[in-house]
């Protein structure tokens, strides 16, 4: 197993079931908590194994895994910046426009402001179209995202001086109380403080270029590795590439979600590839050599057995999806094509056939005024 490896990690074996995944990572889970392990680098064991079993506990998740592999599942792309350029102001408005019908940008995350203390940036989600190419090989893109930064003004903290103090509305709690007495008794009511947005701090000097937000809207030209294998569905993390957290907490992440497109030659059957060949029913039945070309546009021959019957399908080992470990196969799938309209020599064989095999063919009909044509 790779380093690192979420099985190796809780230290199962990769068809382990769901009950031995959750046992192994209660265990683990005990011995390594911070609170009740004091080695060093147990904080962070506790962290990868968490990790590992958010995956591994999730069907869809790790069946990605189990396809993609420990490296490419868990930085499907880092990426680069390149490019840029701020948008000063405040509040963020998504502008996705112009992306073309390759990527469609979805804006306003997951995240989910219900906690006081800074809050984590939301997670965007983009959707790519590649072709059913770059789904068998892999392929690089350079994709244009639009996604808020921290102000490089006042380094994210919103405040032109850099310092923070507390919301004096709140009391730096980022909530607010509210009683209430009823014939039942007494309630408090918690609410997000409005001042600060829950954060319990509030800029000191609100920063001119953000107006206070501590975030800045920017266009990026991101590097994204879309790796072998890929299917349609599939979601890669882009680490950090989301929007912007508050001072203080993460960004978010950039989900780049697959589509590949229908082939015109070629469909997708897991790791193998499907096409088909048509052939006369000369070759059905005496056996012949035809030529397929294979999604890397090579030219392979192809045995077609004497007495093949319509649409087998033949394999040609190696030719399919390129993944981790044995790439799959092509499966040509055999078409006999009746010619509608033969020249007189080839029909002529065949009515020799239907005799040969005590058959007649059928006599041709004759229109109303057939039999009057011709008479003299």
């Amino acid at each position: 197993m790779a380093a690192g490896d979420y099985y190796e990690i809780l230290g199962i074996p990769k068809n382990a079931d769901e009950k031995e995944i959750k046992k192994a990572y209660r265990n683990l889970a005990r011995k390594y908590h911070p609170d009740v392990c004091k080695d060093e680098g147990a904080d962070e064991r506790f962290k990868k194994i968490n990790e590992a079993y958010s995956v591994l506990s999730d069907p869809q998740k790790r069946s990605q895994y189990d396809q993609l592999g420990h490296d490419t599942f868990t930085n499907a792309s880092r990426g680069s910046y390149t490019g840029g350029g701020g948008f000063g102001g405040g509040g963020f408005h998504a502008d996705f426009s112009g992306f073309g019908d390759i990527f469609d940008f979805f804006g306003g995350g997951f995240g989910n402001r219900g906690y006081s203390g800074p809050q984590a940036g939301n997670d965007l989600l983009m959707k790519v179209q590649i072709s059913l190419e770059d789904a068998v090989f892999g392929t690089d893109r350079d994709i244009e995202l639009a996604h808020t930064e921290a102000c490089p003004s006042c380094d994210g903290t919103g405040s032109e001086t850099r310092k923070l103090v507390n919301c004096q509305k709140c009391g730096g709690t980022g909530q607010m109380r509210q009683m209430s007495q009823t014939i039942f008794g007494q309630f408090v009511r918690m609410s997000t403080c409005s001042e600060c947005g829950g954060r319990g701090k509030i800029p000191e000097k609100r920063c001119p270029a953000c107006r206070g937000s501590g975030h800045t809207q920017v266009r990026r030209t991101v590097s994204v590795h879309i790796p072998a294998g890929v299917e349609t569905g599939m979601r890669l993390r882009m680490e950090g590439y989301g929007e912007a957290g508050d001072y203080g907490a993460p960004n978010g992440d950039l989900f780049i979600e697959v589509y590949v497109r229908p082939h015109e030659k070629f469909t997708r059957k897991g790791d193998d590839l499907e096409t088909f060949v048509e052939i006369s029913p000369a070759q059905a039945v005496v056996g012949s050599v035809v030529d397929v070309e294979t999604i890397e546009k090579r030219t392979v021959e192809l045995n077609i057995p004497a007495g093949i019957q319509h649409n087998t399908a033949l394999k040609i080992p190696g030719e399919g999806v390129r993944r981790r470990g044995k790439p799959g196969d092509l499966l040509v799938r055999v078409r006999i094509a009746i010619p509608k309209q033969p020249d007189p020599a080839v029909r002529e064989m065949y009515e020799k056939i239907l005799e040969a095999e005590g058959s007649r063919a059928p006599e041709a009909k004759k229109g109303f005024f057939s039999g009057f044509m011709g008479k003299k």
